[in-house]
């Protein structure tokens, strides 16, 4: 099987995608991995293995933690595009680390500061209800970039999966075609 990084390591065995039977793309429905994954927790719980061998108990355990890491993985669409694409090979550790956006940066360094300000006022017992208007304005603002960038990964991994599937018909009807 594929390389699939974990959280720490490398574990040479585990294709994430494959434990739930999903194919490898950067969208994947979390309906659908949701449900493989409570079926099998279920499956695989230790209260399913009490009057099994001790082997057996060990093998459920560690399939059950390699189901847990997967679904860390899998749920979290940064995690997953990282995983991907380590597993595709396209990705070398510490190579090309995403850096945030200096607006991003800027305004999280604006939220501390409000938050800083909203300590002391509360400490003093001052301007609080400007301070917490300026919050909720400014936590409504973030959320709504955070549905934008959402909004833009999910559709930058459909195009990915479209592609990767449209090179795959591509390289399966050009084999065909030269033999």
């Amino acid at each position: 099987m594929s390389t699939a990084p974990t959280s720490t390591t490398q574990s040479k065995t585990v294709d994430y995608f494959a434990i739930f039977g999903l194919p490898r793309k950067l969208w994947i429905e979390m309906s659908t991995l949701e449900q493989k994954f409570l079926q099998m927790s279920w499956k695989l719980h230790p209260d399913n293995f009490v009057n099994a061998s001790e082997q057996e108990r060990e093998l459920s355990l560690q399939r059950s933690s390699e189901l847990n890491d997967a679904y860390r993985v899998l749920r979290d669409p940064a995690a997953r595009v990282e995983y991907l694409l380590g597993i595709e090979g396209a990705r070398k550790e510490g190579e090309h680390k995403q850096q945030a956006p200096p607006e991003l940066l800027e305004e999280v360094f604006e939220l501390n500061e409000s938050l800083d300000e909203l300590r002391e006022a509360k400490a003093s017992g001052s301007g609080l209800a400007a301070l917490k208007s300026r919050l909720e304005s400014a936590e409504k603002n973030f959320q709504q970039k955070l549905g934008e960038v959402d909004g833009q990964l999910q559709t930058a991994a459909r195009e990915w999966d479209a592609a990767l599937q449209a090179d795959a018909a591509m390289r399966k009807k050009n084999h065909g075609a030269s033999q």
